[in-house]
């Protein structure tokens, strides 16, 4: 018997796996994110409010608008358009919003 080379395997194996991650970078399945397309949980803070305490807060507005999309809480970048995203906890839990829900065709 003779012995087959594994070079046409490995090389094989390696322009398929190139391959399928072309094709799904091609059609939107795989996407690269920049660091200038996400913004980072720890810049938000929550100021708990406790009855008869005062508290302050900037009288210019944040470049983000929050809406309630099907009960969960989505933000809205008004600088950098099309980026969106859903507030979530440190365990990645969508934080969760009450009140008057939108369809997500409207937006702000």
């Amino acid at each position: 018997m003779s012995e087959r080379s594994p070079i046409p395997l490995i090389l094989t194996a390696i322009g398929s796996v190139i391959g399928t991650v072309l094709v799904l970078w091609y059609y939107g399945y795989l996407y690269l994110s920049r660091p200038e397309d996400a913004l980072l949980l720890n810049d938000y803070t929550m100021l708990k409010t406790v009855p008869g305490e005062d508290y302050r807060v900037s009288l210019s507005p944040s470049s983000q608008v929050a809406q309630c999309i099907d009960g969960v809480l989505v933000l809205f970048d008004t600088e950098q358009k099309g980026l969106t995203g859903v507030l979530v906890d440190k365990r990645k839990r969508a934080v969760r919003c009450m009140g008057q829900e939108t369809s997500p065709v409207e937006r702000p």
